[in-house]
Order: C-alpha cells, then structure tokens, then sequence
C-alpha cells in the first residue's frame, strides 16, 4: 500500500472524536492526513470548495463579508527564505478560481496558509471572517473540517475496491446503516462517472480514474471548500478535459467553492471564474481568463504562450562560458 495510502488510513482510524462532530453535522471531513506546525498536531483537513481572487490595495480594516478567505498583507517563507511578501487576497465564495504562476513562486504555500498547515511570519488569514491564528486546536480542527485538498495524486488505499474507497469515510466517521451508506457512495461515484466502476480495484484503473474516485472519496462527507494542487498533472488529454469538467460541474452543482492550483493554462482558463498569478513573492497579475490572456505584463504573457523566452531565462545566471572553461585571453 503507498505511503500516502497508509497516512489516509491511520488518520481516519485515529480521529474517534470527529464521529461525533459529524453526527451532530459536520460533516466536511476528507480521508486525508494534514499536519499543523506549532504544536497544533495531526487534525483533519476537509474537502470544501472556495473561490479565490486576489486584491492588491491594501489590506481592509474588517472582513469582507462576500470573502470567504482572506490573505491580508501576509508574508512567509521556510526558513530564511521568503515565499510571499505582503500579499494580500481575497476569496469570494462559489467561484472557480485558478491560482497560477512560475513554479516556486507560492502557490501551494498559499493553500498551506489557509488550512493552517504554515503560519505566517506577519499578516493576518481570514476564514469565513476568523483569524485562523487565533483559533485553538478543536477552533482549528473545527474549521479544517469545512476545508478540503485533492491532492496530484488520489492515495487509493490500493487493498480496497473502489466502491470501498469511497465508502471509507462514511462508514468511518457517521455511523450510518450500510444501506444508506450504498446508496451515498453510488451517488458520488455516479457524480464523477464512475458508478459502474466500483467492484474495480485501484490496479485496474487508470491514473485520472484514480484521481476521479479520490475526488467522489472527498466529496463523500459533503465539504464546503475544495482546493485542488495540480489536478492535470500527468494526465492525457481525455483525461485532462474530464477533470476539468468535472471541476466546474461539482463545483456549481454542489455550491462549494474551488481554488485550482494549475500550471496548465487551456484547461484552467476554460473553466475559471477568476485567475490569480503568483510570482517574485507577490500577485503580479489577476482577472478573468480573458483579461489575462489580453495582459502586456512580460511575465504574464511569457507564461500564457509559453514562450521559451521573456522574463525568465533559459540559462541560470552565470559567468561567460569562456571564462568557466578558462579560456580568457588565449589567441
């Protein structure tokens, strides 16, 4: 079984706790393991949908009440090295929104920062209108069950049908009879088309397969914030366009909002509300898909076209290779 498989499972057999949080309602809790800095410990991150567009004024003396997160004059980094810089967002609810930009330059991170998996060196992450460094372990794990990450790859627990797959929060987390739980996971699977596969195993499927069961896992418990981390990596272009869809229909379908963390620029253009383009630690550019792809910013339309040439550089910075090779000054 993957590793990333075995933490899914560990976590979910772990959290007795959160059964009676979803007894009561709560019912956004994904399969996967996710992991607080300071102290806060292992808690469950959970699959809602939230939409994402970026501000550059600067940050507002109260919440925007349209906002669902909220990044206000934020910097952090690892270390000593800064990722943001005094970034400031805003996430509407019920949109898709792509997040974009070189690799590096903090989209993950920013994702990161909203569940509180990476605290900020300063600034402030709002959501729903709460400071989420404010918030105490059960306040944070309370508010990560209404948030959500699919992740580039599902984490099929590979011993388990497909059918099971999904079934394994519910039959985990609600206590509901195994009938009702059937008939919730054929709902799910039907919603990202693939009902008739659920006697298959994760070894006879294909990898954007994979990804589609992974996905009706994390929709299972009804979340209200999805955020996906390079959903088309590696995919075909079938699949590509499949997941694509399939984005834009859960996301309007269920009335959860969705960020995309994408490098790829057709698909994410084709169903994104609002693109936000991260790069050299702060929001360079943001509009519709349109107004990006109209924009005379260097680095943007170097990105949009994938020009070999602009902004950034083929070579890394470095002395003439005549020099490296010694060969200064000979005749």
């Amino acid at each position: 079984m993957p590793r990333a498989a075995i933490q899914a499972a560990l976590f979910i057999c772990s959290c007795p706790a959160l059964q009676g949080l979803i007894r009561g309602g709560h019912t956004g809790v994904s399969a996967f393991p996710y992991h607080a800095g300071h102290g806060t410990g292992p808690v469950p991150l959970l699959l809602p949908t939230d939409r994402l567009v970026s501000s550059l004024p600067p940050p507002l003396s109260a919440p925007d009440p349209a906002a669902l997160v909220e990044l206000r004059g934020v910097t952090c980094g690892y270390g000593d090295r800064i990722v943001l810089r005094d970034v400031n967002l805003s996430v509407p609810r019920g949109a898709v929104v792509g997040l974009m930009g070189t690799s590096g330059g903090g989209k993950t991170t920013v994702l990161r920062l909203i569940g509180r998996q990476l605290d900020v060196q300063s600034g402030s992450v709002s959501f729903d209108g709460v400071d989420v460094a404010t918030l105490e372990r059960q306040a944070l794990m309370a508010m990560r069950r209404r948030m959500g990450m699919l992740f580039q790859f599902g984490a099929l627990f590979t011993d388990l049908s497909v059918f099971d797959n999904v079934a394994f929060p519910l039959r985990e987390h609600t206590g509901l009879p195994e009938a009702m739980v059937r008939d919730l996971v054929l709902m799910k699977l039907n919603a990202v088309g693939l009902r008739g596969a659920r006697d298959l195993m994760p070894s006879q499927i294909s990898g954007g397969m994979s990804r589609r069961v992974a996905l009706a896992r994390a929709i299972a418990l009804d979340p209200e914030l999805i955020m996906y981390d390079e959903p088309f990596a590696g995919l075909d272009p079938i699949s590509m366009g499949i997941s694509a869809r399939l984005i834009r229909d859960l996301n309007d379908a269920l009335g959860v909002t969705s960020i995309v963390v994408s490098h790829d620029v057709d698909e994410t253009f084709l169903i994104a509300d609002h693109i936000i383009f991260i790069a050299n630690g702060g929001v360079a550019a943001q509009g519709t898909p349109a107004e990006l792809r109209a924009s005379d910013d260097p680095l943007v339309r170097q990105f949009v076209s994938a020009a070999p040439d602009g902004p950034v550089r083929f070579h890394y910075p470095a002395v003439p290779l005549a020099q490296d090779l010694g060969l200064g000054g000979r005749a």
